[in-house]
């Protein structure tokens, strides 16, 4: 039988002072709370109860078992309590990893926010454009930009940015402006190290039409920002997301290029190690991020 049921089982004959209203209690017959006492007493070896037909009584060896036993349920009963208000209400540390452009203009200036709702919390922020391990590392959860990997981690889709070709004035005006894909193979192309495919851009018309270009150029890196600085310097055309490329755009010092063709708009998700257990810090992060991620805050105005 269960030793857990049995324990309780026990504690609750002791405390009512008979059989018959701890079956009442529990919602037991009396014999299976007989049974329950007998088995815990044949494991442990030792009479704890001694019997008569109008009360219980406790063996010296019952009593000092009492004390231990209800002590150590009332101590397991509050930790269940407070792993519930885990589940249930936002405290402790709420430690997230986010790329490092996305996550310093789209994710920090939203934490004051977050915080003021729940001041029972505080956020560990790392920021990094190279996964991390949440498991190993010890993350809450993870915001990621493009194709994710097949992993035991769950995902939720937040949002969507589009991938912007651009190009500085004083490069293009040197170099010249292509009219269609095919034409940035012999162009100088920043390319962005950590992208699935680095060397391949791919672009899409109206028409249905796609293409992918083998792309080349003497300056790589892991930072879209580092990227986007280096074409608006005029070392090349650069393939970035709206988010980064948007502000080079909006103050003039990069162009956008190929306005009849298409780039693809990759995923802004959400990753967690567990749906079931999910701490209830990370699931309302997850829940406000969508909420402010909605609108695509970050989108340039067509």
């Amino acid at each position: 039988m269960d030793s857990l049921t049995g324990l309780r089982v026990f504690v609750k004959v002791v405390e009512t002072g008979s059989f018959t209203a701890a079956a009442e209690a529990l919602e037991l017959s009396r014999a299976m709370v007989s049974k329950h006492v007998q088995t815990l007493e044949a494991r442990l070896g030792v009479r704890l109860l001694q019997r008569s037909t109008r009360r219980v009584a406790l063996t010296e060896a019952g009593s000092r078992y009492h004390a231990r036993a209800s002590a150590w349920l009332e101590d397991m009963d509050t930790t269940e309590a407070e792993l519930g208000q885990l589940i249930t209400e936002p405290r402790g540390t709420l430690r997230i990893s986010a790329p490092m452009s996305f996550g310093r203009v789209y994710v920090a200036p939203l934490l004051g926010e977050f915080l003021n709702r729940h001041p029972g919390l505080r956020i560990d922020l790392a920021l990094a454009d190279r996964a991390v391990d949440l498991i190993e590392d010890g993350y809450d959860l993870a915001v990621r930009i493009g194709e994710l990997a097949d992993s035991s981690l769950v995902c939720r889709r937040l949002a969507a940015t589009r991938l912007l070709l651009c190009a500085s004035p004083g490069y293009l005006a040197r170099y010249g402006t292509p009219d269609h894909p095919a034409e940035l193979s012999g162009h100088e192309c920043l390319s962005y190290r950590l992208s699935d495919t680095p060397s391949d851009w791919h672009f899409s018309d109206a028409d249905g039409h796609t293409a992918t270009v083998r792309i080349d150029g003497r300056v790589r890196a892991d930072n879209g920002e580092a990227l986007c600085e280096a074409a608006a310097n005029g070392l090349g055309i650069v393939l970035q997301p709206d988010f980064i490329a948007g502000p080079f755009l909006q103050a003039g010092r990069l162009l956008a290029l190929l306005p009849d063709w298409n780039t693809r708009e990759i995923g802004i998700h959400a990753v967690y190690p567990e749906r079931r257990y999910l701490p209830a810090r990370a699931r309302r992060f997850i829940d406000f991020l969508a909420e402010r991620y909605a609108l695509a805050p970050w989108r340039m105005e067509s």
